[in-house]
């Protein structure tokens, strides 16, 4: 049975992933995602870590789709130079122009990439999936599905952005050559003086109030 027909037969909508594994003709991924998921046979792998995986899945099959022949480790590489916090602005850049020089149409791919929280609904939502641990929800959980739905309107803003950007350009009332829209949030405190990113404000605990709290 494809993928696209165990799609069929499940629960919900498959929404984006679903999709994505279709275009893309990822069969089995689903099935792959529910073990990775679980557990199953080995360690529990986290969301954001299944979302990664399945972006490389994609990567990995628009490259073939253009003529390309990546060898092992290659395509792991192409998307860490794409996505990776700890790459620089012009190797990012180089990587994007040589995968466009290749005929890779790379602003489709990347409009495919799924998050983690899209990764979670697929797994709940559609294929009815329950995590083994079957318990309350850690604060490491909450922290991860509060920051994927801020993800998710990120990632809104952005798209609307651009849309609105293109639309004015095309009907010439602005000027606009190859733009990147950046929406970056940031949080600040007018007590102790505190500004970090959102993730950044999360992952220190919050600011330096707590002990003034009266």
């Amino acid at each position: 049975m494809s993928e696209k027909e165990s799609d069929r037969s499940g629960g919900g909508p498959p929404g984006k992933v679903g999709r994505v594994i279709d275009e893309y003709g990822l069969d089995g991924t689903g099935t792959e995602l529910e073990r990775r998921w679980t557990g199953e046979g080995g360690e529990s792998m986290s969301l954001r870590a299944l979302s990664d995986w399945f972006n490389q899945r994609v990567l990995g099959a628009a490259m073939e789709r253009a003529g390309l022949r990546p060898l092992d480790g290659e395509v792991e590489n192409t998307y860490r130079l794409l996505e990776g916090d700890e790459v620089s602005a012009g190797m990012r850049e180089q990587t994007r122009r040589q995968l466009e020089r290749d005929g890779l149409d790379l602003d489709r791919v990347e409009r495919d990439f799924v998050s983690h929280q899209a990764i979670y609904t697929y797994l709940t939502d559609h294929r009815g999936v329950v995590h083994p641990s079957n318990r309350e929800e850690s604060p490491e959980e909450r922290i991860e599905r509060e920051l994927g739905k801020l993800d998710a309107l990120v990632s809104r803003t952005t798209a609307v952005t651009e849309d609105t950007l293109s639309r004015l350009a095309n009907a010439e009332v602005i000027a606009a050559g190859d733009l990147d829209v950046l929406v970056d949030v940031q949080v600040s405190c007018s007590r102790c003086g505190v500004v970090a990113s959102v993730t950044g404000f999360v992952d220190r605990g919050g600011c330096d109030c707590e002990g003034e709290r009266s």
